[in-house]
């Protein structure tokens, strides 16, 4: 069924930016929604912000809002996040998950595929 892949993380300095992407053409079910989620070291993977497909509809979890923004690209199958006002705490691995009907605001075991992960860390 394929999997997503993701790209973009590094070493950011606090206060500074970041884009992530998501490449979902390997993906071969019907993509309802793409979410992104983190897992810093030691803790549970935990929500980030998610798409829907075909409307575009937007999800954020509370830590994020006001300084992440996810988009996608329809036609390139593409998810991105773009991150700003970077925190010490935004620290993590980045996963990209690709779910199937129905979408919303859904916990890590209902995605149907997930990538291998990129890393973001902040530093001071």
């Amino acid at each position: 069924q394929g999997q997503p892949v993701e790209s973009g993380g590094g070493l950011v300095q606090a206060g500074g930016s970041l884009r992530l992407s998501c490449a979902a053409s390997g993906i071969t079910f019907g993509i309802a929604g793409m979410g992104w989620y983190r897992q810093a070291s030691g803790k549970e993977r935990e929500f980030v912000a998610a798409i829907g497909w075909t409307d575009g509809d937007p999800y954020y979890a509370d830590a994020v809002k006001g300084r992440f923004i996810i988009s996608r690209d329809h036609d390139k199958k593409e998810v991105y996040l773009h991150m700003a006002s970077l925190k010490l705490e935004d620290t993590g691995v980045y996963y990209c998950g690709a779910k199937r009907e129905p979408f919303g605001y859904s916990p890590p075991h209902e995605y149907d595929s997930w990538g291998q992960g990129t890393r973001v860390t902040v530093y001071l």
